[in-house]
């Protein structure tokens, strides 16, 4: 149950990639400039908040892993990031396979 909640999850992700890959794909042909949205800027228009308590949590905890990793996450295209987590998320939780000759109990 719980493995179909999250290769769930991870299909919604990866359609939202796709969703935010085709926007910036219309966005470059409206303005024939190659902009992406950054998943630090896209995350930030959704709630600014968490965005800021997630930054002191981490600083709080490791201040190194905020400059080196986060820093380089959120400067990611948006639908990178997504496609990558939703991805992972359907590899991981993908469903058992079946044993030859044998039964699960």
């Amino acid at each position: 149950m719980i493995r179909g909640f999250f290769r769930l999850i991870g299909l919604l992700l990866l359609a939202g990639g796709f969703i935010l890959m085709v926007y910036d794909g219309a966005r470059f042909v409206a303005d024939q400039t190659l902009r992406f949205t950054r998943f630090g800027q896209f995350w930030n228009d959704i709630n600014q908040a968490s965005q800021t308590t997630f930054q002191t949590w981490v600083q709080g905890h490791a201040p190194w892993l905020w400059n080196s990793i986060d820093r380089f996450l959120l400067d990611q295209p948006v639908f990178a990031v997504l496609g990558v987590v939703g991805i992972l998320l359907m590899i991981l939780f993908r469903p058992r396979k079946p044993l030859i000759g044998y039964s699960r109990d």
